[in-house]
């Protein structure tokens, strides 16, 4: 488990839902290493890389549910190649699961661009926002 204030974090996942109509039910999050990560895209979506995240959405209606594994590993290797600290890619990351929840998508460079806009919007008000710059460089 990261070094998270787990309290802070989930009353911040539960505001940021709510902005969307949504509110957090059974949403688990996962933390796992990159050969961890790297069976779990093998196995259940067919690609053969790492990713920083994967996400099942069992959510119904208003309703968020789901399972977000994060790949600790591949976090910390993008907070260093994006030149921020561990803690606030862990964040970038963490409310990116819960956007995905929320009916957002990254598909498409407009997506794209809309999910990033939407992270630094939420990230301005998480438990790391203290000393987050925000800038264009994570996903």
């Amino acid at each position: 488990m990261p070094d998270i204030d787990q309290a802070s974090t989930t009353e911040w996942l539960r505001r940021v839902a709510k902005g969307y109509g949504k509110v957090v039910g059974d949403v688990n999050y996962i933390f796992v290493d990159d050969p961890t990560m790297l069976s779990i895209n093998r196995r259940f979506l067919g690609h053969d890389y790492f990713t920083d995240h994967i996400g099942f959405d069992y959510s119904e209606g208003n309703a968020l549910a789901g399972d977000i594994y994060i790949s600790l590993d591949t976090v910390r290797s993008n907070a260093s190649l994006f030149g921020v600290n561990f803690l606030q890619e862990l964040h970038r990351i963490i409310v990116h699961g819960m956007l995905h929840l929320c009916g957002l998508q990254d598909k498409t460079e407009a997506e794209r661009q809309h999910m990033h806009q939407a992270e630094d919007q939420a990230l301005r008000t998480s438990p790391a926002a203290d000393n987050y710059e925000f800038m264009n460089s994570s996903l």
